[in-house]
């Protein structure tokens, strides 16, 4: 019998309710991973993808977090690495949008994304750190976007927040690398999500007719990825951007 890659292993992974967050959860789950999730409320979303990871007959438990909350992410980790035993892989993905034309973005919309989005990364990694630290080893991987490598019209807030987990990213890698612990960033272009399925449909037209490939991603195959960096296979990829787009962003 082959060896799943992440055989016995723990994640955790923000903001995995549904989408991208989801179905990276899955990913691990097919490969022997523990899977500790937070979503912002433990509601029957959160309920039905703990059920589901569960009859996937791994160990799986959805937190209720705030993950912009530096003190509240402290206590949630603690309590993971309770109930888990160890921390092994952290996915940072939780994320939100409030796009807008920098003339009408107002100081709260600003100030939500970069909250959400780049403060909710430093609150997990500084609090995974110590026991990553300690066991010398672990794998941190942030969900960037290509608007963080390239821009976008309409996206300030977003595109610094992303533009900022890149930064991070980077630092970090440098910062843990001597102990064994990596850092990477996905960079996921058009996927297809609940979230893009807001947008409208001539609009999402004129977004795929401007990739190369022709067509949005997938969530799995952003999960693909996400299960590379995070595995051994990865063992010497460290302070890296990946992305995941069609060639729409090269």
């Amino acid at each position: 019998m082959t060896m799943r890659l992440l055989e016995g292993k723990t994640a955790i992974i923000t903001g995995a309710s549904r989408g991208i967050g989801k179905a990276i959860a899955i990913k691990f789950a097919e490969e022997g991973c523990n899977i500790a999730f937070t979503d912002l409320f433990y509601d029957d979303i959160a309920k039905a993808t703990e059920a589901e990871l569960l009859a996937m007959g791994v160990k799986a438990k959805a937190y209720s977090s705030d993950a912009s909350k530096f003190e509240e992410t402290q206590v949630i980790v603690n309590q993971i690495t309770a109930d888990f035993g160890s921390v092994d892989i952290l996915i940072n993905n939780a994320g939100i949008t409030k796009d807008t034309l920098l003339m009408r973005m107002t100081e709260e919309q600003w100030d939500a994304v970069i909250t959400v989005n780049l403060k909710s990364v430093f609150n997990f990694t500084k609090a995974v750190q110590a026991g990553m630290l300690k066991q010398r080893s672990g794998s941190i991987v942030n969900m960037s976007s290509v608007v963080g490598v390239s821009g976008n019209g309409g996206q300030s807030n977003y595109s610094a927040s992303k533009a900022g987990i890149i930064g991070f990213t980077k630092s970090i890698a440098k910062e843990l690398g001597s102990r064994g612990i990596r850092s990477n960033a996905i960079a996921p272009g058009f996927i297809i999500t609940e979230m893009t399925a807001k947008i409208p449909e001539e609009a999402r037209k004129q977004w795929e007719a401007n990739i190369p490939m022709k067509r949005g991603g997938l969530p799995e195959e952003v999960a693909k990825v996400a299960l590379f960096l995070a595995s051994d296979l990865a063992s010497y990829v460290s302070g890296q951007v990946i992305n995941v787009c069609g060639a729409m962003n090269t």
